[in-house]
């Protein structure tokens, strides 16, 4: 990791820190490297089963690519795209903190996560053609998935953000508390997840990613494949075992 990225556990999750708060966590080449080490690192971990992602201090989850350091030619992208974050092959599951506003590559980095939460003043948006850019970091490829296709084209065409609130309302965010709870809220959510089957969890991701677009007779021949290696494994059975003899399942993710 780099000192612009902090990385710590909590039991089974991992929670990964944009730390930038001077310069509202914007993304430069160190925190895109740092962040792209940190999944990697939690992805490779057979102890943390979900990962919480978010931002230092209360001003901003993240403000997008650092403009400042993109008009002296960096580019912070990494092999697995901007901010190490956005075509990363992730397999666990993903929450957001979104600890203050998201915007511009900030808010595509928040995309990138399977679940949202958000402090009650966060604001989210695209506004790149507001700076001759465009959302070319995911935001027009996942957002249209995420809510109504005509609000993020509004959003895309404007640059103008929506509030914590109708992200709520849109179903972008799974919850909306005040800021001084969003971490805590989303490592409550994250403790309820790691408590099931990783094995089932991280399968269950990825069915939900690999069936989003495609037919329906091919989204059962993958379900199907997905069922039957589950069904094999080792957690399934004690899954069982365990509901039989009413006591707690010792997972071991295989």
């Amino acid at each position: 990791m780099t000192e612009t990225v902090l990385y710590e556990t909590h039991g089974h999750v991992a929670v990964i820190t944009i730390n930038r708060p001077q310069a509202r966590n914007a993304i430069n080449l160190a925190t895109a490297q740092g962040l792209d080490e940190a999944l990697t690192t939690a992805d490779n971990d057979d102890q943390v089963r979900v990962a919480v992602l978010t931002g230092a201090e209360d001003k901003a989850f993240s403000a997008g690519m650092d403009l400042k350091a993109f008009a002296q030619g960096e580019m912070p992208f990494t092999a697995h795209g901007f901010a190490g974050v956005v075509e990363h092959p992730f397999a666990k599951p993903l929450i957001g903190a979104a600890n203050g506003a998201a915007l511009a590559g900030g808010f595509e980095v928040l995309l990138s996560c399977d679940l949202i939460i958000a402090a009650d003043h966060a604001l989210f948006g695209i506004p790149e053609v507001q700076r001759g850019l465009f959302a070319g970091a995911g935001g027009l490829l996942r957002l249209p998935r995420r809510i109504p296709r005509a609000v993020a084209a509004q959003m895309a065409f404007s640059g103008d953000p929506i509030t914590a609130q109708r992200a709520y309302e849109l179903g972008l965010v799974n919850d909306v508390v005040p800021s001084a709870e969003v971490l805590t809220a989303a490592l409550t959510l994250a403790t309820r997840i790691a408590s099931n089957a990783p094995l089932a969890v991280r399968t269950t991701k990825e069915v939900l990613r690999d069936t989003m677009d495609v037919s329906e007779v091919e989204g059962w021949r993958l379900s199907k494949a997905a069922f039957e290696r589950i069904a094999a494994s080792e957690d399934a059975l004690e899954g069982a075992v365990a509901f039989a003899q009413k006591r707690a399942p010792l997972w071991r993710g295989r």
